[in-house]
């Protein structure tokens, strides 16, 4: 699955060999979406209906609940991490650092679900950097920039603390 992550990780840090992106979807999920697909739900071009032209997929956000409503009834967990994979003095190694965030908790808290909890709140923690010029200079920049410390400090304190396990967590190869 495409991100610019990937885009901006090769850029800013050039002795980057390769970087992946995925998303985990459970087998119904997947399943819904196969079958959208197949009958040409999820098109983005316009097609003719009873006259009218309709771009399938905004009629179909018009059919599904509102994100919003989901938050009460989402269950399970996310997790959000990087698996590093490189030499240290010569050695390869390997280190995961994750989070992992419970819906029901989420809702609990701020009436949203984890995904968007762990959208918004490392919005919030480099609006605050910037702010408070922790993060600062002219111009735009991406986070892999700028000084990652005060920010994984952060996620610790507001909701997303992480953890590191060194070694092999998922099987990349």
């Amino acid at each position: 699955m495409y991100h610019e992550e990937l885009e901006s990780l090769a850029k800013h840090i050039p002795h980057l060999k390769r970087a992946r992106f995925w998303m985990s979807f459970g087998d119904s999920y997947l399943k819904h979406l196969e079958v959208l697909g197949n009958v040409g739900m999820t098109r983005i071009d316009e097609v003719e209906f009873n006259g009218q032209k309709i771009v399938p997929i905004q009629f179909l956000k018009a059919l599904l609940p509102d994100p919003a409503s989901l938050g009460p009834r989402t269950k399970g967990k996310t997790w959000i991490g990087c698996q590093i994979i490189g030499l240290k003095y010569g050695e390869k190694k390997t280190v995961t650092i994750y989070n992992t965030c419970d819906h029901q908790e989420c809702y609990k808290e701020v009436k949203s679900q984890a995904i968007s909890y762990t959208t918004g709140v490392p919005a919030m923690i480099g609006a605050n950097l910037m702010i408070s010029k922790v993060w600062k200079g002219a111009g735009v920049f991406n986070m892999e920039q700028m000084d990652p410390d005060p920010f994984m400090d952060l996620l610790n304190t507001c909701g997303l603390p992480w953890k590191v396990v060194e070694g092999s967590v998922i099987d990349l190869d």
